[in-house]
């Protein structure tokens, strides 16, 4: 009997990169952490889509409202646009020093513009993902973002709740998160599950990497959407584009 198809949904925490993996077949689910996401593509189970919240492709040159594909996958969020922030040029995500990054990034855009502290803390992670995709790879690791699911799963209205307020989980939002998952078929005890200590990922890493499995499960079904229609590319021949 051949194993059971497999989807992953990729979310980072603080311990590196919280995995949850969805049977197409079976309907299980199961939650695992790497350190590293070199970790993430070598796993045993080959995942036939891997959907992750984490950058894939940068720009030469910073925009307003960041990559074109963060532009159009941010207005259907409503409220919840600031989730999805702008992706700024490659120059400055290269950069490890916060100083450096907000030079690199104001020599790179029209109009000059820094990168936020919180942008900056998401270098590193999207730094690991860019030393090792490549085109080929593209075609079973995807960006998503979860904001951009629960948009969808809820008949592509935004949602009324943050999942956090002054960076600390919003249980409101949570809750509606989770009733979302619950009614595209993951179970509600997995959902409302803590498989991991607080220092290792939180409730929402939790919800968000199973909202990326569901967007995993959609991309390999064909049901999924992109955006844009019609992505750009960037130097190093990476489609910029978000999954939904």
């Amino acid at each position: 009997m051949s194993a059971p198809m497999v989807v992953a949904g990729v979310d980072g925490c603080p311990a590196g990169w919280l995995v949850v993996l969805r049977s197409l077949q079976a309907e299980a689910t199961r939650a695992l952490i790497f350190e590293t996401f070199a970790e993430v593509l070598a796993m045993p189970d080959v995942p036939s889509v891997i959907a992750v919240d984490m950058p894939i492709g940068l720009p030469g040159r910073g925009a307003a409202g960041g990559r074109r594909c963060d532009v159009e996958a941010r207005r259907g969020l409503g409220a919840r646009q600031s989730s999805l922030f702008a992706v700024p040029a490659r120059a400055a995500v290269m950069e490890t020093d916060y100083a450096r990054a907000c030079a690199a990034a104001r020599a790179c855009s029209d109009p000059p513009r820094m990168v936020s502290k919180q942008c900056f803390n998401l270098f590193p992670k999207i730094r690991e993902i860019d030393a090792l995709m490549t085109p080929a790879l593209q075609a079973r690791v995807v960006e998503c973002h979860p904001e951009a699911a629960f948009v969808a799963m809820n008949g592509g209205a935004a949602l009324s709740e943050p999942k956090k307020v002054k960076s600390r989980a919003h249980p409101p939002g949570l809750e509606q998160r989770r009733g979302l998952l619950a009614a595209h078929g993951f179970a509600r005890a997995f959902v409302d599950s803590r498989p991991f200590r607080p220092s290792q990922a939180g409730a929402d890493d939790l919800i968000d990497a199973c909202a990326c499995a569901w967007t995993a499960a959609r991309v390999w079904r064909g049901a999924a959407v992109r955006f844009p229609a019609v992505p750009d590319v960037d130097a190093n021949g990476l489609r910029m584009e978000i999954w939904a």
